[in-house]
């Protein structure tokens, strides 16, 4: 459909111009808020992104949990999942916030240790074997398919050196692993993770690469 260069509205014509940058404002309040661990602190994590006040910030707490411990997992070094350690990873970083409230979030995740059970090595999982159990989980439980992906999607960022979620990314993490999981079947999970994906950024610097070693 043609845009039309101008608007009626009570009567008057609305200039193209104006149109315009009306377009690009809503364009720009419907993205979900990010969550930079650089520029929030302690008390701003608990107090707001938390308890899902900050407006247009669309993650829920577990969500946001389970991608800082995804996060926290691949700058620590690992190349496994911890599957029953997302509430004492949590309970720790709670801990750490209250008693540090004025620190980024980003040295306080970064600076926790905490109860890791269970680990799954990321690097002996094929990738097309993890998708099949992922796409059955999608099936019967999805909101358990969706918090692994939030893990997995931290722990990407974390491996690329970024460190800012965008909930608005998550879907599209998810298809572009989905898509490498497919056209390359043999490649373990943690290749997958390390391969560029579009809600991925590029990997910054030589921390970045070394994790891809």
């Amino acid at each position: 459909m043609k845009r039309p260069s101008n608007v009626r509205r009570s009567g008057a014509l609305l200039p193209a111009a104006t149109l315009l940058v009306l377009a690009v404002c809503l364009g720009t309040a419907a993205r979900a808020v990010d969550l930079n661990l650089a520029a929030v602190n302690c008390a701003k994590y608990e107090n707001e992104f938390l308890t899902a006040s900050v407006p247009g910030y669309s993650a829920d707490s577990i969500d946001t949990v389970m991608w800082l411990f995804g996060f926290a997992t691949a700058k620590a070094g690992d190349r496994v999942m911890y599957g029953d350690s997302l509430r004492a990873f949590g309970f720790a970083l709670d801990s750490e916030c209250k008693d540090n409230p004025t620190h980024s979030l980003l040295d306080a995740v970064l600076s926790i240790t905490s109860k890791r059970e269970n680990p799954m090595d990321l690097t002996h999982l094929e990738c097309a074997t993890f998708e099949t159990r992922h796409q059955n989980l999608e099936k019967s439980d999805p909101e358990s398919a969706k918090t692994l992906t939030m893990w997995l999607f931290g722990y990407a960022i974390g491996l690329a050196g970024s460190h800012i979620f965008s909930p608005d990314d998550v879907q599209t993490f998810d298809t572009g692993l989905q898509n490498h999981c497919t056209k390359q079947t043999h490649d373990s999970l943690f290749d997958a993770l390390s391969a560029p994906n579009p809600a991925v950024p590029q990997a910054v610097g030589a921390a970045a690469q070394a994790h891809r070693r």
